[in-house]
């Protein structure tokens, strides 16, 4: 096998460590041993689970006792002599006295010992099932709390898709481990120690004999389990690629069709699943090589048993009840057998989910509120760059060198440049999605790392030049993760220009917008995001390119909406970040940007008497360049 073999799935990072080699060599491996801590906040349920099972264990094999009991008593002689007092006297055979009972009584043991098995293997089935529903939500949402504590930098290097299979079907997994590889292990311990200690009391010879070739199972269960990990690790990553290609299909279907590429995405979801279906086959040729030698060695003891049981009972050691009970038994012993084999099948699969799902659990974000970070308590009343210089985790060029600028309350800041100027990287520093190499970005005066992340994001509204908008309607979409009032969304729909659009919709605010907001336009999603920000009534206001997909009209009924403070919002901050400079224009500053340093800052006025960057870009977008060079 190539080193390939061992390369981490595409959307998630699961380093290779020491204890992945070691796991290769073990029966089970270390992480499906995670789910204990898990079970044990359960342990109420979790023990009486352990005790119905055993329960029904028990009340499993006592009918095969009784059986064994009654052949010994029916070829008994006092039997066999009332029996035939019973034939010769007919007119006596209604009523068998106390030889009716005993049998009577073998039949009602063996009902009462059936009725019970069910009640308690139905508790134990319970009991176990609510317990791995409770921890499957408990690994679910642990993981899902650290991946969305993880920096922005994180996703932007993963698949989404990814990330998703382990979410569920890994997740789902352990489930199944909890529910029911947790049962088959307890009925496994249960059965062959209850059976054999029934055997053993009733003969120990043949006890030892029917047991003894089970030990062959040992090396087998080694075999299979160091060989099939593996393949089911590398089963878990496949499905995990298969989901992330599908997951960007779908979600990009209009360019697909457009360009035509139906085949070439096909042919990559071929490759990913054709990963899958070889990885199976060997799991499957390895497991289906283990199931038959499971097959000769309960063949090898069951024969062993009818051989030497037929000696030991002409030698007069065991009665022939007590031969039949170990018959019946030892076919009850065949279920687990095979029970073991689809258990450890099932751990090996647990283990590679284990692996994936305890990986995302495990992650530390590298951006976090320090020990002492206070929460900022008071309103944003200025923002400041100090000499901050910036590159991202991936690239060793700086995005930003040396960036110093200011806005307080009330103030307009606009920036420009080209695109990798790092005017969106600023942004992102605000939003401390990132943190900077050096320097300083300070609000109120104080250093932003100083304060807890959360409390700085509750004063900031932010609108992206990709609007995100989440499957529902409307009103869902402004008031996300808020409370607020129809009144109150009315309004910030109305300041962000999409009222009038709005109002028009079929269902109005309760109109449906698809995944995505498919159903929208890029315009309308943009509106709808800006209000969105708006409604949190935000002390900075963030906009990075959100009118882009604006037209002329809009862009300026929304600037007037923003920026002539009627809306009671003067004190606000708001720093936007545009191509077209019509949207910036009446910035109280603009700087402008060229490779991550402000080349010129000032005025709109100012700016354009300086004839620079931003004189020409002005210049480009309105046509007076080619004016000019005419």
């Amino acid at each position: 096998m190539s080193q390939d073999d061992d390369a981490p799935a595409p959307g998630i990072a699961i380093s290779k460590d020491a204890s992945d080699t070691i796991d290769e060599k073990q029966i089970i491996g270390r992480k499906i041993w995670r789910i204990v801590p898990y079970i044990k906040r359960y342990w109420r349920r979790a023990v009486g689970g352990f005790a119905a099972n055993a329960a029904a264990r028990a009340f499993d094999l006592i009918p095969f006792v009784m059986i064994g009991a009654a052949a010994d008593w029916y070829q008994s002689e006092t039997y066999t002599n009332s029996t035939l007092k019973s034939l010769v006297n007919s007119e006596h055979l209604p009523s068998l006295g106390p030889i009716g009972s005993i049998e009577f009584g073998f039949g009602l043991l063996i009902l009462v010992s059936f009725v019970f098995l069910a009640v308690f293997q139905g508790i134990s089935e319970y009991l176990w099932q609510s317990t791995a529903y409770k921890v499957q939500h408990d690994i679910r949402m642990e993981a899902t709390t650290s991946l969305m504590a993880m920096e922005a930098s994180y996703f932007e290097t993963r698949q989404t898709g990814n990330l998703m299979a382990v979410l569920s079907a890994d997740v789902a997994q352990l489930e199944d481990i909890v529910s029911d590889s947790s049962t088959s292990i307890i009925r496994i311990l249960i059965t062959f120690t209850t059976a054999f200690a029934i055997m053993y009391w009733m003969s120990p010879t043949l006890a030892l004999i029917l047991f003894i070739p089970l030990v062959l199972v040992i090396p087998m269960v080694i075999w299979f389990s160091t060989r099939v990990q593996r393949r089911y690790r590398k089963q878990r990553e496949s499905t995990g690629g298969i989901v992330a290609i599908l997951e960007n299909v779908l979600a990009g279907i209009v360019t697909v069709q457009a360009y035509n590429a139906g085949d070439f995405e096909r042919s990559r979801v071929e490759r990913e699943s054709a990963d899958y279906r070889d990885q199976a086959i060997h799991a499957a040729n390895l497991r289906n090589r283990f199931i038959p030698g499971i097959y000769v060695v309960a063949g090898l003891s069951f024969g062993l048993l009818v051989s030497a049981g037929g000696w030991l009972m002409e030698s007069g050691e065991i009665t022939v009840g007590q031969f039949v009970t170990f018959l019946l038994i030892s076919t009850r012993m065949t279920m687990p057998m095979f029970i073991l084999g689809m258990l450890l099948n099932q751990l090996q699969r647990g283990e590679a989910a284990s692996k994936r799902v305890f990986a995302l659990i495990d992650l530390e974000p590298s951006i976090f509120d320090k020990p002492d970070a206070i929460p900022l308590a008071s309103p944003i009343r200025s923002i400041s760059f100090d000499d901050v210089t910036f590159a991202y985790p991936t690239s060793k060029a700086n995005v930003l060198n040396g960036i110093s600028f200011s806005a307080s309350s009330g103030e307009f800041l606009g920036v420009m440049g080209h695109t990798g100027a790092g005017k969106s990287t600023i942004l992102k520093l605000v939003e401390r999605f990132y943190e900077p190499q050096h320097g300083t970005v300070k609000i109120n005066g104080i250093d932003i790392n100083d304060y807890a992340i959360a409390s700085v994001r509750d004063r900031i509204g932010f609108v992206s030049q990709d609007p995100f908008m989440f499957y529902g309607d409307v009103k869902s979409n402004v008031s996300y993760a808020r409370e607020a009032s129809d009144d109150e969304i009315q309004k910030a729909l109305e300041t962000a220009g999409a009222w009038e659009f709005v109002s028009r919709l079929p269902d109005g605010v309760d109109t449906m917008v698809g995944d995505r907001g498919v159903m929208l336009s890029g315009g309308q999603r943009a509106r709808i995001a800006l209000a969105r920000a708006l409604l949190k009534s935000p002390d900075l206001l963030i906009l990075d390119e959100a009118s882009a997909a604006l037209d002329a009209e809009t862009e300026k009924r929304i600037q007037m909406s923003l920026f002539d403070g009627s809306n009671g919002d003067s004190n606000r901050i708001t720093i936007a970040v545009a191509h077209r400079l019509a949207t910036i224009r009446k910035a109280d500053e603009i700087v402008a940007m060229v490779d991550g340093v402000i080349v010129e800052r000032g005025i709109h006025r100012e700016l354009l008497d300086n004839e620079n960057v931003y004189a020409s870009q002005w210049m480009i977008q309105t046509g007076e360049l080619g004016t000019a060079e005419i």
